[in-house]
This record gives C-alpha cells, sequence and structure tokens, in this order.
C-alpha cells in the first residue's frame, strides 16, 4: 500500500472546459446536536505499527467531519463495507443510480487507487410492508383476471361490476374531497370542482428534463397521481373495450380494491406468493447495475434467507435487556434502557430523535392502530404477522423481521462485531441507521466493553426533481432502463455528472449540468482521438529516442503536478469534482502545447486513461492495463471499417486536388476506379450500407472527374459525404491541415450538439434576412403607391391646412395662421421630392 501525500489544489472549473458548472455545496461539519448536546466521542480505529496508510480522510457521517481513514484490520490492508441495498418491488430510478454509482465510484478508488483489498457486502431487501402489499395485490389482481378471461377478450358484467366498486374504493380512499357518488360520468366535472388548481398542475415531468422553477410538493404529486389513475380508469368504465386494454386502464384502481376486499385470506406459510415479485425486480436492478458498470457485491444477503439469524440476533437483544416482547407478538427495541446503560441513541441524526413521522416511516405498518409499545420512539425488531402477510416461527409466535433488524444481523453475520465502511443514501440516516446502529451496539457490547459497530458512515447525496427527493411513491422519477433506452444519457455520461458533484451533496439535475457532462465527455473525446491516432502513426524508434523540447518538459512537470493534485483531492474524502476538474485543465495544456512530442502526448494520455478507467468510466477496461488509451467508443463501427478508410482517403486525395493549382482529372477518375475494384469482393450483410456509401462516392467522384467539372464541385461532392450520408451512419470525418488526413471518428454528443446549435444559428440569421427583405418590400410597396399621388393634391386631403399656392402647397394653418417660413420650406421641399416620384411614376405607365 502506498503512502500518498497531501497537495491542495484550486483551478477554477471556467478554466477547464470554458462554461460553468452549478455552485458546488459545501458540506458542513457540526460537533454538536441541534439542542446543544455534545455528540458522543468517536473512537477512531487502531493499526499494527508496521501497517502504511495513505493519507485518506473521509466524511464521516457519525461525526459530521472528514475524519482520517483507519481501517479495523491490523495490517490496515482489509476494508469491510457493508451497503444498503435496494427494497426490490419496481424497477430502480435514477435516484437509485445516484446512490450506487457514487458508491461504486468510491469502491473503486479504494480497491484500485489506494489498494485496499475490499470485502464489499450488500443486501436485498425481498420482504417488507410494500413487498407484502403489492405482492398480495398483484396475486389477487391474477387470480381475478384468470377467474373472469373470456375467451373473446370481452368485458363481462362481473368485471364491470367490480371494477366500478374499485372505482368508489378508489375516490373515497384517494380522493376524499370528491363527493362520494362520484360516477365514472360525473368525474371530470367533480374534479373540475373539488381541484381546480390542483388537477391543473403541470404533468410529472421526467426527472432529467423538469423545470427548476416549478414548485411541486409531495401532496400535489400525491393528488396528481391519484387523479390520473381514477381518470383512465372512468375513461375504461364509459367505453370499455377488450379485456387487455380494459384491465390496462383499471389494474391500478383494481390492486388496492380487491387487497382490501381478499388480501386477509392469503396463505401467509406461501413464501412464493410474496418472493415471485421481489426476485423479479431483484433481477432487473442487478441488470440495471451492470449497465451502469457498477460492481457486483463480494457477498449478497438476503432477508428471507438470514430469519433465523435474525431471530437469534433480537434474541440476544432482549437477553441484554435492550429489548421486550408484547402479548401481540411483537419486539420492541428499548430505546430507555439502552440510553441508562450508558448507550447514545441516534447519532448520526439527534435532532431528528423525536420526530414522529420519521419514526412512524421506519415502522412502516406498526405505526397505524393502536400499539403496545411501552414508549413512543421505541421501534420494531420482530413484528407478529396479520392475516395475509407472510410469517415465520419465533420465540414470540409466527410473525417477521423489522426493518431495521435485517441489515444489523447480516451485516454482523457477514462482517462481525466491527465494520469499517457502512453506506447507503442520505435519506437512511435516521430512523434506519441510527437504529442499526443502537441494535448492533446491544447485541455486541457488554457491561464492561461497548463496541463501536460502524467506524465510518457515507451517506450519498439524493437526486432531486424540482426540490423533492425521487421516490417511487410519488411518481416524480424515472427508471434508470427508460433513461438508457432512450440514449439522451449513457452509463458514461451519468457517471461523469455524479463525477462532477461531490457524493455527498444532492444533485438537482438542470440543463447547466447537462451541459457540463456533455462538454467534459466531448473534451476527453476529442484528446483520445488525437492521442490515439498519433500512436497509431507515430515510429516507437523515433518516439523512444527523440530529444524532448522545452515545451515537452514543461507540459511532463505539469502531468507530475496534475498527479500530487489528484492524489491529495482523492485523499480529500474522494474529492472527484476536482480531480475532474485537474484532468481537464490537463487535456487543454496539452491543446495548447506546440511542438510536443508524439510519446509525451501518449504518456499524458495513458495516465488519463488509468484514472478515469479507475472511476468506472469504462466497462470494457482493465484497470490494471498500463498501456490502454481512451474509452470504448471512440471507434467506428467494425463492419464499417473496410469500407469508411477507403471512402476517407479517396476524400482525402480528391480534396488535395481539388485545391491545387491544376486538377489531375485523370488521376482522380483512376483513383476511384480502385477503389471500387479494391473494396467490391468484400461480402457482408451488416457492411452493406457503408459499401452503398462508399460505392455511390466512387460513383459520383468518376462521373464529375470524366466531366472535368469545376473543383468546387468536387469540394461539395467531399463536403457531401461527410455533412449528410457519413453523418447518417453515426461517422464523421475531421477534416485537419495537411499534410495530415482526415480523422475518422464516431458522432458524439458535443458534435450533435455543435451542428444543432450551427443550424440554429443559421435559422435565425436566415429569418432574420428574409424578415429584413420583407420590410423592404413593404416600404418599396408603399413607396409606389405613395408615388401615385399627383403633388398637387397630395396636401389637400389634409384637416392640418387651410389655404394652398397654385402647386397644392399649404400657405396656412387649420387656423387660418400664415404658416412659418421653416415649416413652408419644409412642405415645399416634400412636394418637390413627391413631384420627381410622381413623374417617374407615370412614365412607367
Amino acid at each position: 500500500m502506498r503512502l500518498l501525500s497531501n497537495v491542495n489544489t484550486t483551478t477554477p472549473l471556467n478554466q477547464v472546459i470554458r462554461f460553468h458548472l452549478p455552485k458546488l455545496k459545501k458540506s458542513s461539519a457540526r460537533t454538536m446536536a441541534s439542542d446543544g448536546r455534545k455528540q458522543p466521542p468517536w473512537i477512531p480505529p487502531r493499526v499494527g505499527p508496521d501497517a502504511q496508510l495513505p493519507r485518506l480522510k473521509i466524511y464521516n457521517s457519525l461525526t459530521r467531519s472528514k475524519d482520517e481513514f483507519v481501517p479495523s484490520d491490523p495490517t490496515g490492508k482489509i476494508v469491510t463495507w457493508y451497503a444498503c441495498g435496494p427494497t426490490v418491488y419496481e424497477d430502480a430510478h435514477l435516484g437509485h443510480g445516484k446512490n450506487y454509482v457514487s458508491t461504486d465510484i468510491i469502491r473503486r478508488i479504494m480497491k484500485d487507487y489506494f489498494g485496499f483489498h475490499v470485502k464489499f457486502v450488500m443486501n436485498i431487501t425481498d420482504i417488507d410492508d410494500k413487498i407484502i402489499i403489492r405482492s398480495r395485490q398483484h396475486y389477487l389482481l391474477a387470480r381475478f383476471k384468470q377467474e373472469h378471461a373470456a375467451e373473446d377478450d370481452i368485458v363481462g358484467d362481473s368485471v364491470l361490476a367490480e371494477a366500478k366498486a374499485a372505482f368508489r374504493h378508489h375516490i373515497e380512499s384517494k380522493l376524499p374531497s370528491l363527493p362520494s357518488d362520484t360516477s365514472p360520468e360525473s368525474f371530470s366535472e367533480a374534479v373540475d370542482n373539488a381541484y381546480t388548481q390542483k388537477a391543473e398542475l403541470p404533468p410529472l415531468a421526467d426527472a432529467v428534463t423538469a423545470k427548476q422553477d416549478q414548485t411541486v410538493t409531495v401532496a400535489d404529486l400525491l393528488l396528481k397521481a391519484n387523479i390520473e389513475t381514477a381518470r383512465l380508469a372512468a375513461e375504461a368504465l364509459l367505453a370499455p373495450t377488450k379485456l387487455p386494454d380494459f384491465f390496462a386502464k383499471t389494474d391500478d384502481i383494481l390492486l388496492p380494491y380487491l387487497d382490501a376486499l381478499h388480501g386477509a385470506e392469503v396463505d401467509s406459510n406461501n413464501h412464493e406468493i410474496f418472493l415471485g415479485l421481489s426476485q423479479e425486480f431483484e433481477r432487473r436492478f442487478f441488470e440495471d447495475m451492470n449497465a451502469l458498470n457498477v460492481l457486483s457485491p463480494d457477498q449478497l444477503t438476503r432477508v428471507t434467507e438470514f430469519v433465523p439469524q435474525i431471530v437469534s440476533f433480537i434474541e440476544k437483544i432482549v437477553a441484554n435487556g435492550f429489548g421486550y416482547a408484547t402479548s401481540d407478538g411483537s419486539v420492541y427495541f428499548d430505546i430507555d434502557s439502552f440510553e441508562k446503560a450508558g448507550h447514545s441513541y441516534s447519532r448520526l441524526e439527534p435532532w431528528n430523535k423525536n420526530d414522529p413521522a420519521l419514526q412512524a416511516d421506519g415502522e412502516g405498518s406498526l405505526s397505524k392502530g393502536k400499539s403496545m409499545k411501552r414508549g413512543a420512539n421505541h421501534f420494531a425488531l420482530w413484528k407478529a404477522s396479520k392475516p395475509g402477510e407472510p410469517a415465520w416461527p419465533s420465540p414470540w409466535g409466527r410473525g417477521r423481521p423489522g426493518w431495521h433488524i435485517e441489515c444489523s444481523a447480516m451485516a454482523s453475520e457477514a462482517l462481525g462485531p466491527v465494520i469499517d465502511i457502512h453506506s447507503g443514501g442520505a435519506d437512511l440516516r435516521f430512523p434506519h441507521h441510527d437504529n442499526e446502529l443502537a441494535q448492533s451496539e446491544a447485541y455486541w457490547s457488554t457491561p464492561s466493553c461497548q463496541v463501536q459497530w460502524t467506524n465510518y458512515f457515507i451517506h450519498m447525496g439524493q437526486l432531486r426533481i424540482r426540490g423533492l427527493k425521487m421516490s417511487k411513491s410519488l411518481k416524480n422519477y424515472t427508471t434508470i432502463r427508460t433513461v438508457l433506452a432512450e440514449k439522451d444519457w449513457t452509463a458514461r455520461s451519468l457517471r461523469i455528472c455524479f463525477l462532477l458533484m461531490p457524493w455527498q451533496d444532492g444533485i438537482e439535475v438542470t440543463d447547466e449540468l447537462m451541459r457540463a457532462v456533455v462538454g467534459w465527455e466531448g473534451k476527453l473525446n476529442n484528446f483520445f482521438l488525437k492521442s490515439l491516432d498519433i500512436l497509431e502513426h507515430s515510429n516507437p524508434k523515433t518516439s523512444t529516442t527523440q530529444e524532448l523540447s522545452e515545451a515537452d518538459q514543461q507540459l511532463l512537470r505539469t502531468l507530475e503536478k496534475a498527479k500530487v493534485d489528484v492524489d491529495t483531492a482523492l485523499c480529500d474524502s474522494f474529492n472527484t469534482s476536482a480531480v475532474m476538474r485537474i484532468l481537464s485543465d490537463l487535456v487543454t495544456e496539452s491543446n495548447l502545447a506546440v511542438g510536443i512530442s508524439d510519446q509525451t502526448t501518449i504518456t499524458l494520455a495513458r495516465w488519463i486513461t488509468r484514472i478515469i478507467t479507475i472511476f468506472g468510466l469504462d466497462s470494457e477496461v482493465d484497470p490494471s492495463n498500463p498501456d490502454r488509451i481512451g474509452w470504448s467508443g471512440l471507434d467506428i463501427p467494425t463492419q464499417a471499417k473496410p469500407y469508411i478508410y477507403p471512402a476517407s482517403q479517396l476524400r482525402d486525395m480528391v480534396r488535395t486536388w481539388a485545391c491545387s493549382d491544376s486538377v489531375d482529372y485523370t488521376a482522380i477518375a483512376k483513383l476511384a476506379d480502385e477503389t471500387t475494384n479494391a473494396t467490391s469482393t468484400l461480402e457482408d450483410e451488416s457492411s452493406e450500407q457503408y459499401k452503398q456509401v462508399l460505392q455511390q462516392f466512387c460513383t459520383n467522384v468518376k462521373v464529375l472527374a470524366d466531366q472535368q467539372t469545376p473543383a468546387k464541385e468536387l469540394l461539395v461532392l467531399c463536403d457531401q459525404l461527410r455533412d449528410v450520408h457519413l453523418w447518417n451512419l453515426g461517422i464523421y470525418l475531421e477534416d485537419r491541415s495537411d499534410p495530415q488526413p482526415a480523422l475518422v471518428r464516431p458522432l458524439d454528443k458535443l458534435l450533435i450538439e455543435a451542428r444543432a446549435e450551427q443550424k440554429t444559428a443559421s435559422t435565425l440569421k436566415a429569418a432574420a434576412k428574409l424578415e429584413k427583405e420583407a420590410r423592404k418590400a413593404e416600404k418599396e410597396k408603399e413607396l409606389r403607391e405613395r408615388a401615385k399621388i399627383d403633388p398637387l393634391v397630395m396636401f389637400r386631403t389634409s384637416d392640418d391646412y387651410s389655404k394652398f399656392d397654385e402647386n397644392g402647397i399649404p400657405t396656412m394653418d387649420a387656423a387660418g395662421n400664415e404658416l412659418s417660413k421653416n415649416r413652408r420650406k419644409k412642405l415645399v421641399k416634400e412636394w418637390e421630392q413627391q413631384k420627381k416620384s410622381h413623374e417617374e411614376w407615370l412614365a412607367t405607365q
């Protein structure tokens, strides 16, 4: 393990990629709770005297400050890490992506940069209140559909009756402001009367593109979702179609209705009913994580596979005097006894210790109805199962684990009494992680020795939409697979987005941030393409023996400083936003350097590649490969190469001849024929579109050469190949100064956006030109119409004058006053101009 140094960097971002990122919030460290109480002491781990550690500091939620990182392993090499995984009942959304990608970035840095051996354990919550309800609902709905299936897919009377009852149930439970007798026919009018303003909320925007100036509350989102659910169902009930279409619109009202009627009848011993849904979405979750290049956990734990261990864990907490069973078969954690024994509860967020809303959220179904627990802030370790809920045996009766106990038991089983790092989303600090901490210390501690169960809590900032946390329950989210399928974002661009901001801070995805992502990625794309081109065409012998110029030496000194600065930033609680600025600065310096050797460029490119690979920006690269340059996606498709490279070479030669003093048409025609013949025998169906473009270009070049058309037309043909035919295939030819050939590259977002901006500017320019021409034409028309007027009568139609001379020029105003000399002079001049215009008009008639 390397001993790393600390050096600060303060490079401003606007010098890096020529635009600004949103202001980065600074994480403030607290030393006291909000009620003024001092925080309990944090006991730093100790390692053996021979251990060498980097000077790494981590922002620790336990102390709300940056603490020196010291693993509990005496050798200082092994790091134990437990990450709270997802509750799997729907597809993962971008908020999950932010959490797990940020976690993955830090894990990779710990492993591939600092050299720690990380044992990474993650749980899957495959049973909880939400999963139970959702699984039971889907089971009952599937049974209902099976019972009411019809060969002709016609909606029967019984299905219609149940759906109408479900509609009334939805109105009563979710939209109580509507009249209880609201029917599908009267629904729209009832909504307009009861929710005039709320019903007109803007549509739930995509989480990535939502406007920041729209203030929407949680209640607004829930109301909007409930109205839309009822509206869809009303449409189906008013005009029933085939069963599949009918159910597509009424599923969301049937699910809770059928559960209210029959949920208690579901067999609690048939765990398959409850696990089928979570198993499906667990599979889809890991597909999403693989698509985002998130490393798989070293060990995966599922709640339903650890129930016996969880029961034993609870038994010991009760035996230690920190838990108690109630007569209904539930078990609660006794916070009062825990604190009386000298422990501190709610160390992560002491200011939320007595927040009833957060406590209720942590208790789930047990927060509803009358509770038998002894204290308002006591929380469940074991929940007695109600009818229709899955159950497992325990000393207290059939039931299921509480939410918080699962992680304490599984993490302790996998990693023992002390964990180095515990991670999760920022919303898990209280009550989930505070309760985990209390349970685990109640389990592992003895009267003579209090154990600090986790040494470093790290919490990832949330992805927010219009100020609200992205949430499944609020339906204000976009799933990961939807975002990747629509191709507005890629796994790389999402990761760049999260790297550009501090991992512990929340992110509001704005247009400004999206532009920063596109700019940073495009800048690195261009640098890697240039470096790969240099690598391909450089002479290895010349490169190794070439004497370094002063420019080379200066750039290499800049590289060495960048290495130190990156090390400092990563030691500063994984400050990736600073590293991204440093990398961009280094690329800028390389682009500005004049006369540097190929080897210097390659050296820079390989080091930058190593850092971006450690960050997980390329799933196809091994971080230990020192010779790799760039990331995947820099090359055109393999099947395109046999045709696109010859097309580019032919185009280069045609452009060279077209720009010369005398065009050698014979040589151009001959080269076009040779290119066609060399590629005509290649056969590959997947290459057909590329082959057609090449052959058409060769044909067009030969035709123009045979006709000896002006050189300008040859250049137009070359531009057409670049800007139309290849562009439509996702390929771009980047022209460079002679004697360098055009750089063959795939399109990226920066190129596409640059062309879009150019097109917009061109459109605006053309529109402005048309408007100017229209104004000019209108003015000319007015002058022509005015020229038709005889100067003898031009002033007589005005009420401003009362007397005129023999030419019709006014001499007195309307009041009979003689006009002043100056005014008279102006009128004469105007009359003379009109006389001239009128005579010119007469001459055209």
